[in-house]
């Protein structure tokens, strides 16, 4: 209990203009994330630094970016993430469309199909050990291109580890349908500025090529070991420089204790926070293309497969979600040198 005789850990309604906002509160440890209801999207999450509070997240700053959600920032990518290449796939058999009637630029399905969805409130809790809001939606039922129904549930725990997020997909349907997750948040250090002198360590083997359509090349084209794509290589530490990045990785290494840490900043500088998933990959976007901002945050976005996964064959099990089952995605933030 804290000194007021309230628990550690809090949970608060509010609105954000129309937008309606859940908050969880670290009473003890000053933390504070807020989470909008509509796309189930992280807006803030303030961490003490030096006198003050810094908030390590970029995402939308009022009720109307909510409804508009340019940059899709800390979306929820859910059946797929990332783009699908012209808006068609073959699954099970099938051909499938999901821009039927579309045509050049407009053929543009990307980013699942609940960045517009107002998700229901499930559950609120906090205690002393932690604070947590479940989120559920049951808006992706068959449509143009995807003859399936997924419901999906989205978790936000604060606690003292920092706060995770667990996705649970379920096949509602009675047929095989292709599923996977995707987050899509933006950080932000300290200061301010520009990306470059940020430090960004992704512990990948291999760089996913894309052409310039941003979708992978064929086959084994799009697979590079980065020790042949040196500039795209962070395996080790070191400055963002100049490096304009829309870029995935694969073949992930995990920590001692089986979580894969993708890290920006630098702890004796003052202030470093890892974003960790447990499988998948990585995709790393420097903002060098958003409406505001350009370049002042940086995109580490964890994905159960990568993106265009529906077309790719050695994904196929990967994304296959039989009827009735279930599948979690884990990731969360931990925060160092605060």
């Amino acid at each position: 209990m804290t000194a007021s005789g309230l628990t550690r850990y809090g949970v608060e309604r509010s609105r954000l203009g129309a937008q309606p906002v859940v908050t969880l509160h670290d009473r003890a440890g000053n933390r504070h994330v807020r989470v909008a209801l509509h796309g189930a999207a992280l807006l803030g999450f303030e961490v003490p630094f030096g006198d003050g509070l810094h908030d390590l997240a970029d995402g939308y700053r009022d009720a109307d970016e909510v409804q508009r959600r340019p940059g899709s920032r800390f979306a929820i990518m859910v059946p797929f993430a990332g783009r699908v290449a012209d808006a068609h796939y073959w699954f099970d058999g099938v051909a499938q469309d999901l821009d039927p009637g579309a045509s050049g630029s407009e053929r543009a399905s990307r980013h699942g199909f609940v960045r517009d969805t107002l998700f229901d409130l499930d559950r609120l809790a906090a205690d002393d050990a932690a604070a947590s809001v479940r989120l559920t939606t049951a808006a992706i039922r068959p449509r143009p291109g995807y003859p399936h129904a997924i419901d999906l549930a989205v978790e936000f725990t604060l606690d003292d580890a920092g706060l995770c997020l667990d996705a649970c997909m379920e096949n509602v349907g009675d047929s095989l349908a292709p599923c996977f997750f995707g987050w899509h948040p933006y950080f932000r250090l300290p200061g301010g500025g520009l990306v470059d002198d940020w430090p960004l360590q992704i512990p990948a083997q291999t760089l996913i090529r894309t052409g310039a359509d941003l979708i992978a090349l064929p086959g084994d084209a799009a697979y590079v070991a980065l020790d042949d794509a040196p500039a795209l290589d962070f395996r080790e530490p070191r400055r963002i420089g100049d490096s304009i990045l829309d870029q995935g990785y694969t073949d992930l290494e995990a920590d001692a204790d089986g979580r894969i840490r993708t890290r920006l900043g630098d702890p004796s500088r003052g202030f470093a926070l890892a974003l960790w998933q447990e499988r998948g990959v990585m995709h790393a976007f420097t903002a060098d293309t958003v409406a505001r901002d350009a370049r002042r945050a940086v995109a580490l976005e964890p994905m159960e497969c990568m993106a265009d996964a529906f077309n790719r064959p050695e994904w196929a099990d990967a994304i296959a979600l039989p009827p009735g089952a279930t599948r979690h995605f884990r990731c969360g933030i931990e925060v160092t040198g605060t």
